[in-house]
């Protein structure tokens, strides 16, 4: 069968990726080919998915028809690429899709002379299907190219397209939010232990209150703060609550920790 997905990097994010495109059947596991430089990892992915796997990253990019996803740690990023240019330039020309944080597309496209070239930034949640994804589009990429990534990343969750001046504020909000979140579940799972909860309960009414506020105002479209309205009666206990966050600067912390990430997402960009 021909390889349409080659996946360049077989660790966390790249497994979830697989795992969901063979799921929801965008490709058969006869259609993929992982190259990956653990033997034992080689094997987990084999067996687990149907994939054919290989410790030949210029294999993949000569076999992929479709889409080539490089998920490779950033800092091997130019040692690929010199492995990579030995096979450039081939026959066909599958899209290349880079997570690679703070790599521009500049710096892809230099190593994929020609070659249509998405830039995307998946987080953590995408390990269960629950993530989002920004891309940005390269100078060689067409409506079709954009299709195949909205595709791939809607296996995991919701997708936006954004300008690449972008890309460092969406790791600073999506990027690195996951970890705002579970600080904040883990301080209001604290916060009911101090009121006297037991510890397992309060972890678990601090867990389904994020996740069930978070659908609520997915499904209703409410803004935020008309939630928080609805929520807070006069003189009553969560504007008490409310109060006190405002005390402690809690929205300012946020806003300021999704700028210091930013800024530091720059900076490795900049390398």
């Amino acid at each position: 069968m021909t390889i349409k997905f080659g996946l360049i990097g077989g660790g966390v994010m790249g497994e979830a990726l697989l795992s969901r495109l063979i799921a929801l059947g965008i490709y058969q596991g006869a259609e993929i080919l992982v190259s990956e430089p653990q033997v034992s990892r080689q094997s987990f992915l084999q067996q687990q998915y149907d994939v054919a796997v290989t410790t030949d990253n210029c294999l993949v990019l000569a076999e992929a028809q479709e889409a080539v996803m490089l998920a490779i740690k950033p800092q091997i990023f130019s040692a690929i690429a010199q492995e990579l240019a030995d096979i450039l330039p081939i026959e066909h020309y599958p899209l290349i899709i880079s997570i690679l944080a703070g790599v521009p597309l500049k710096q892809l496209e230099a190593a994929f002379p020609q070659m249509p070239v998405i830039r995307a930034m998946p987080n953590t949640p995408a390990t269960v299907g629950a993530g989002i994804t920004a891309i940005c589009l390269g100078a060689y990429t067409h409506p079709t190219h954009q299709q195949t990534a909205q595709q791939i990343f809607s296996a995991v969750g919701e997708v936006v397209e954004v300008p690449e001046t972008l890309m460092d504020a969406v790791t600073g909000l999506s990027g690195s939010g996951p970890a705002y979140v579970a600080l904040m579940i883990e301080a209001l799972s604290d916060g009911g232990v101090a009121a006297g909860l037991p510890r397992v309960v309060a972890k678990q009414l601090a867990l389904h209150t994020v996740l069930g506020t978070a659908k609520l105002l997915e499904e209703t479209k409410l803004h935020p703060a008309e939630l928080k309205d609805r929520v807070t009666s006069p003189g009553g206990t969560t504007i008490a609550g409310v109060s006190q966050l405002e005390k402690a600067g809690f929205r300012s912390a946020l806003i300021e920790a999704v700028k210091a990430a930013t800024v530091r997402s720059q900076e490795l960009g900049k390398g």
